[in-house]
C-alpha cells in the first residue's frame, strides 16, 4: 500500500468520514486531514453546520439511512459517540460492519479494563461502545483520551463576568491538548495497514492537573488573579440545570465528579503517534487566551 503518512509523495487519497466534525476536536481533525490531501466528508446534524469546501451529509448517527449514505466509498471513519446510552448505536454498528471501513474510536482514559462496571455513566458508555465495535469484528483503533484542554472553553462566560470559576471538584487528570489528540487521530486514520496499531492508545498531557491548576494557568495567560471555587454536588447540579444543560448529562457529570478515581497515568502515546511530546495546558492557555476576554 502507498505511504499514506506522506500523501504528497503518492496519488493515494483516502476518503475519511469525520463525525463530531463541528466540535473542538473534530474541527482540528478536519483541518489536518485536508492539509494532508485526504478527501474529507462530515456527518452533520444540520446543513447550517456544514463547512464551506467540505463535503457533508446531513443526518444523525442514530439514523441508519444517513449513516449508510455517509459511508459510501469511505475508507476510514473517525467516530465520536455523543450519547450517554450505547443502545441506539446498534444500527450504526450494522452499517459500519457492512461498509467495513477502518474505524478510529475516541474513548476515555478512565476506562478500567478489569472492572465489570465503570466508575460513572460517561465512562461506561465508552466501554460499551468499545465492546460493541470489537464484538462486531470491526477491530477499531481505540484512542482513549484524557480530559481535553478545550473543555476549558466552558468557563468563558464565568471568566468574562469575574475572576472566580465555580463548579464541581474533580480528580486531577492529565489534561491533553485537543490539537495533540487530532494529530494522533490523523496519524492512525492515514497509516498504512501494515503499520497500524489498534491500541488502545492512551492519550494524555504531560502532567496531572486539578481544576484549580487549570484556572491558575489561565490566570497566568490572561494576567489576571483567577481562582477556582469548588461547589457541593447539589449546588453544582442546580447551576448546570439552570444553565440549560440536559438533566441526563448533568447527572452524568455529577457522577463523574463524585466517583471517578484519580488517574495517575501520564503516557508518551501522543509522542509515539504524533512524533513529538504532548503540549502543556499552560501552552494551550496562552494560545487561546483571546477567547476568554
Amino acid at each position: 500500500m502507498p505511504d499514506t503518512t506522506n500523501p504528497t509523495s503518492s496519488p493515494y487519497r483516502p476518503s475519511i468520514l469525520v463525525t463530531g466534525a463541528t466540535g473542538n476536536l473534530g474541527r482540528e481533525i478536519v483541518d489536518r486531514l485536508q492539509a494532508h490531501g485526504a478527501r474529507v466528508r462530515c456527518l452533520v446534524r444540520d446543513q447550517a453546520d456544514a463547512r464551506p469546501g467540505v463535503e457533508s451529509v446531513v443526518g444523525d448517527l442514530r439514523e441508519a439511512g444517513a449513516v449508510r449514505d455517509a459511508l459510501v466509498d469511505i475508507d476510514a471513519v473517525f467516530l465520536i459517540w455523543p450519547l450517554l446510552d450505547s443502545a441506539p448505536a446498534h444500527d450504526l454498528i450494522t452499517e459500519l460492519t457492512t461498509a467495513a471501513p477502518r474505524v478510529v474510536y475516541l474513548s476515555s482514559t478512565a476506562i478500567d479494563d478489569g472492572a465489570a462496571r465503570q466508575s460513572d455513566p460517561i465512562v461506561q458508555v465508552h466501554a460499551d461502545m468499545e465492546a460493541l465495535l470489537h464484538d462486531a469484528g470491526l477491530r477499531p483503533v481505540v484512542l482513549r483520551s484524557d480530559t481535553l484542554a478545550s473543555n476549558a472553553r466552558g468557563w468563558v462566560q464565568q471568566l468574562r463576568a469575574g475572576d472566580v470559576v465555580s463548579g464541581p471538584e474533580t480528580a486531577r487528570t492529565a489534561v491533553v491538548d485537543e490539537r495533540d489528540v487530532a494529530d494522533a487521530a490523523v496519524t492512525v486514520l492515514l497509516a498504512p495497514d501494515d503499520h497500524l496499531n489498534h491500541g488502545p492508545h492512551v492519550l494524555t498531557g504531560p502532567e496531572l492537573l486539578s481544576r484549580a491548576d487549570q484556572i491558575a494557568h489561565l490566570g497566568a495567560a490572561l494576567r489576571r488573579d483567577l481562582r477556582f471555587q469548588a461547589l457541593p454536588a447539589d449546588l453544582a447540579r442546580s447551576r448546570m440545570l439552570a444553565d440549560g444543560r440536559p438533566e441526563p448529562l448533568v447527572e452524568a457529570l455529577i457522577a463523574a465528579s463524585v466517583w471517578r478515581p484519580e488517574s495517575n497515568r501520564v503516557t508518551d502515546h501522543v509522542e509515539r503517534l504524533a512524533g513529538r511530546p504532548a503540549g502543556t495546558f499552560a501552552r494551550w492557555a496562552i494560545d487561546h487566551a483571546a477567547e476568554f476576554n
